[in-house]
């Protein structure tokens, strides 16, 4: 059995964490004098930027297909990169990608959506969750309703990422509510700004804030149909799973770098004449910080590496998402206890992390999905424990 990372990963990793050094955390000081001013954190041009020299060093659409431009990593690969993003509380990601759905889209839909998406010159939101539908998607309510050669869409969705600066949205309506949204009843639009909805911006704890967006009497298209009519809800599920290995690498970068500012400060500030780090009750947060990480880190990769050999990653992925998203928070609470009041400002990006790692617990399946999900697998004899070791 070997742990070891290939020479490909390590290079490919070690270059992410070279220019993530080189060009994005140099911005990080800037971003907390924005932040402590009430102001953007990073403009769309700002980003733009980046993600261009970024594209000069190797790095464009990491998960893109090479037939699109992009690099088509392996999901670990693809996670060790993400964990190396999360190094940074800059809020960058690498260019070039495209919600994983969109290539359902047809040539034409593909001409006009997801090439531009990934070309970096339109911007695109996926829009599932509604006021009364969360954790529970199936129960959406935004009809669509057939009007000759279009739809006319009405209703609302909510927490949308990216859907106050996003050109277009992907859109997932009732179309037949009898059948319901689970069993063919729903279906993906893709619907431009231009047609119509708005977006109002929520205010959260953390840093920008996801959008509302009102759908009153929004007439789109037959052919903006983002694969078949009911199809919706299957590629709802398919652009979720996406993210339960995605966030939680993140989170492990952020883990890395927080509890690197922990030993440093243990090492460094002293209290009744003593290094801090000499107490055992430092230690011990310290400790149990390292051990979950390492915990977290394997889960996350190895619900990679099933996405890799094609196999079924729900199992391994909804295990990854919880454990990596309640280490975060722990390890980053600890942090901040082990700094005092200094880890409570915003001179220092803990509390900024403090409040940003609290959304990894609800958004794209809740602590209690995953486990909803992990023992339903059991129970049902789904997955045997232990069943990855053969």
């Amino acid at each position: 059995m070997d742990f070891a990372l290939s020479d490909e990963e390590r290079a490919i990793r070690d270059t992410a964490r070279s220019f993530i050094s080189r060009e994005v955390r140099p911005l990080e000081q800037e971003l907390l004098r924005r932040e402590r001013a009430h102001r953007p954190g990073l403009e769309r041009d700002e980003l733009r930027e980046l993600q261009l020299k970024a594209r000069q060093f190797g790095f464009w659409g990491l998960a893109t297909p090479l037939g699109y431009g992009g690099m088509e990593l392996p999901a670990v690969t693809q996670s060790l990169i993400w964990t190396e993003l999360g190094r940074t509380f800059v809020p960058f990601r690498f260019g070039g990608e495209a919600d994983n759905i969109l290539f359902h889209a047809s040539e034409e839909q593909k001409r006009e959506f997801l090439i531009p998406t990934i070309e970096g010159e339109r911007l695109s939101c996926f829009a599932i969750t509604e006021p009364g539908a969360g954790s529970d998607a199936a129960n959406i309510r935004l009809a669509a309703r057939r009007a000759g050669d279009d739809w006319i869409l009405d209703g609302e969705k909510t927490f949308i990422t990216g859907g106050n600066d996003a050109d277009f949205a992907i859109v997932v309506a009732v179309t037949d509510r009898e059948r319901g949204a689970r069993n063919g009843g729903a279906t993906a639009f893709l619907v431009d700004r231009s047609m119509g909805w708005r977006s109002e911006f929520i205010q959260t704890m953390g840093e920008g804030g996801p959008a509302a967006l009102v759908f009153d009497g929004v007439r789109v298209p037959h052919r903006n149909i983002l694969g078949e009519v009911g199809q919706g809800f299957a590629l709802g599920m398919e652009w979720i799973g996406k993210g339960r290995y995605t966030i939680p690498s993140h989170a492990i970068g952020i883990a890395e770098r927080a509890l690197q500012m922990a030993i440093d400060q243990a090492n460094t500030r002293e209290t009744f004449g003593a290094k801090i780090g000499t107490n055992q009750a430092i230690q011990w947060m310290i400790a149990d910080s390292e051990t979950e990480l390492e915990a977290a880190r394997w889960l996350v990769l190895r619900a990679a590496w099933t996405v890799d050999q094609g196999m079924d990653p729900r199992h391994a992925s909804s295990m990854g998402k919880l454990y990596g998203a309640g280490m975060v928070n722990r390890v980053v609470d600890r942090v901040l206890q082990i700094h005092g009041g200094m880890g409570y400002t915003r001179e220092l990006p803990i509390e900024r992390w403090y409040r940003q790692v609290r959304l990894y617990r609800i958004f794209e399946g809740t602590d209690e999905m995953q486990r909803l999900i992990i023992a339903r697998d059991l129970l049902r004899g789904y997955t045997k424990i232990g069943g990855h070791l053969g």
